[in-house]
């Protein structure tokens, strides 16, 4: 889009004006000899359209006056088409835009909701973006509003906190938020704002310290995470155990191409629940490895056996590219969408 007002066009508007004022003055000086000032104030009176002291007393004269309010009637009509355009497109671009981001946001399921976009935001933004799954943005920063743009995402202005905010992020349809703010008070509220519009929620929140992470379990959050301590833990784990973490680093990473984690729920639509991991055959049928399971009463089996049953409501967790992932995921669809 073109930028809603042009200072160039209207500078040369302007410098047109002024041209037409000073060649009036001199040009009323001439025929008739009157002061700078007055030739000046007559020019004036003439190019505004506000009328004439006096009929000019000869033919020059008026011819003058005839070529100054000609010029005056194109160069005040101009400035205001170039009023009349920046009003225009600017108010109605701006409504059109805003129509259509509340569309955009209403039209979501399912997606996520990110409160707090600076730098822990916005590296969440991109592993949503390299996934392909919708978030929304929820922040009252211009430099957070910004970089929403840039990155082309749904952005709110707005504050986490706020009950309005969240439910015009679509709180009551989404699968997630983020509370990743950088204090750790807005995060509690917002924890404990979403959690009370949203049982079924799924909220992780960042924290600074043992202490606010505590608390923000207590309010709600399924999992809290605190920057330091990890980046910590990962910078020791580079020293000690380099290979190892190159390798969590590529599977946990959504840009990464090689191999990914990905977690399945086992579903009664999916007809798989009691059957064994070697009932399925999933190495053979798929090429994805089960490398931990979930069970339902949240415990884990990190090292799953081939005869390990899975039940409704157990969660596996598996290694992959994306391609075998995606078979591993069709067998445990629900039956009707795979017989579609």
């Amino acid at each position: 889009m073109e930028n809603v007002f042009s200072f160039r066009r209207f500078a040369l508007a302007v410098t047109a004006l002024l041209a037409v004022l000073f060649g009036g003055m001199f040009a009323f000086h001439a025929v008739l000899h009157e002061t700078w000032l007055q030739s000046f104030y007559r020019a004036v009176v003439t190019v505004s359209l506000t009328g004439l002291d006096s009929v000019p007393p000869n033919d020059s004269a008026r011819i003058v006056t005839i070529v100054l309010v000609l010029a005056g009637i194109t160069i005040f009509a101009y400035i205001g088409s170039l009023v009349v355009e920046a009003i225009a497109r600017g108010v109605i671009g701006d409504v059109w835009a805003e129509r259509r981001r509340r569309r955009a946001i209403e039209s979501l399921r399912d997606h996520y909701i990110i409160c707090g976009f600076g730098r822990v935001g916005r590296r969440v933004a991109d592993e949503f973006g390299h996934e392909g799954a919708e978030f929304v943005v929820l922040d009252f920063s211009v430099e957070a509003k910004e970089a929403a743009a840039e990155a082309g995402a749904l952005f709110i202005e707005g504050n986490g906190t706020d009950d309005d905010d969240l439910h015009a992020a679509g709180l009551e349809r989404a699968r997630g938020l983020v509370a990743a703010s950088d204090d750790d008070a807005d995060n509690l509220y917002i924890t404990l704002s979403a959690r009370a519009q949203n049982e079924r929620l799924l909220i992780v929140a960042r924290a600074s310290t043992e202490d606010a992470a505590k608390k923000l379990q207590l309010a709600g959050a399924d999992r809290v995470v605190q920057p330091y301590q990890a980046a910590g833990r990962v910078m020791a784990n580079l020293l000690l155990r380099p290979q190892v973490t190159a390798f969590v680093d590529v599977v946990t990473t959504a840009s990464g191409h090689d191999l990914r984690f990905e977690e399945i729920e086992v579903t009664a639509e999916s007809g798989q629940g009691g059957k064994s991991i070697r009932d399925l055959d999933i190495r053979r049928q798929t090429g994805a490895l089960v490398v931990a399971l979930r069970k339902r009463d949240g415990s884990f089996d990190t090292t799953p056996t081939p005869e390990a049953v899975l039940d409704v409501g157990d969660v596996l967790i598996a290694a992959g590219t994306e391609e075998e992932l995606r078979l591993l995921e069709r067998i445990f669809a629900p039956r009707e969408a795979v017989a579609r």
